[in-house]
């Protein structure tokens, strides 16, 4: 159960907000290993002197520049991130349209003892893997 936060620049619609969530969800599911419906993610939009990025690393990127945080419990391979990477950043492409280089993703493992939830019970005690 990976949670996933989504920083961009304010200004977008809810329509717009909608379709990265729906295909961040559909990578997930799809190149990810997340089981359907498996799905957390936080929208955060920020005013333009509150987002600060290179304009020009690694590529060009404009004002729809998006930031997707995702922390997850059970490690991915490689192999997996990778074909995840690519899969996100085509169906972005698709809808809502985002540029594959205005698309960063950062992704970060913890333990199942660092999540708890619901009930303050830690999910490691459930035996669930985030």
């Amino acid at each position: 159960m990976p949670i996933s936060r989504i920083s961009l620049l304010k200004g977008k619609s809810p329509d717009y907000l909608r379709a990265v969530g729906d295909s961040l969800q559909r990578a997930m599911e799809e190149a990810f290993n997340v089981p359907k419906n498996d799905r957390f993610q936080l929208i955060h939009q920020h005013e333009p002197y509150e987002m600060m990025f290179d304009r020009h690393y690694e590529g060009e990127r404009s004002d729809d520049f998006i930031v997707i945080a995702i922390t997850t419990g059970k490690p991915r391979s490689t192999e997996v991130k990778l074909a995840f990477y690519r899969r996100l950043v085509a169906l972005l492409a698709e809808s809502p349209g985002v540029a594959p280089d205005d698309v960063m993703i950062v992704i970060s493992s913890s333990q199942g003892d660092d999540w708890s939830f619901g009930g303050g019970r830690p999910a490691a005690s459930l035996g669930v893997q985030a």
